[in-house]
């Protein structure tokens, strides 16, 4: 069986910070992705009803629904989406009360965009 391209799987990224989400989209895009964006976790949120989505990178802090939450609704819409957190505040997400979904990933800021897409890949491999 041949594996499908990667260009076929989709990442919808909830970050609030407009530079760091210019990035990010580049960076997975280049890697060969297609990536969704929106600047809060709400705007993701609907996105996500809509359509399913492989894997789902958000911040933690954002402005009308934060990343946990986010994460938490996503995995009801989808048990099978991979999430991945991008915070500058790893102990919230770590917080076993934070309620966040207990696979997901936490990539600490800063980091290098070269990490993120290998910690990408590997989190979507697995």
């Amino acid at each position: 069986m041949v594996p499908e391209p990667m260009t076929s799987t989709r990442i919808l990224l909830a970050e609030d910070d407009n530079d760091m989400r210019r990035f990010l989209v580049k960076a997975l895009e280049n890697a060969g992705y297609q990536v969704s964006s929106y600047d809060n976790g709400l705007s993701a949120y609907h996105r996500l009803r809509e359509e399913p989505f492989e894997l789902l990178l958000t911040d933690i802090v954002m402005p009308e629904m934060d990343g946990i939450e986010l994460a938490r609704k996503a995995t009801e819409l989808d048990p099978d989406i991979k999430v991945m957190f991008i915070t500058g505040f790893a102990a919230v997400a770590l917080n076993p009360d934070s309620q966040a979904p207990k696979d997901a990933k936490v990539l600490s800021k800063p980091f290098h965009l070269r990490d993120l897409v290998n910690e990408v890949q590997k989190l979507l491999a697995a």
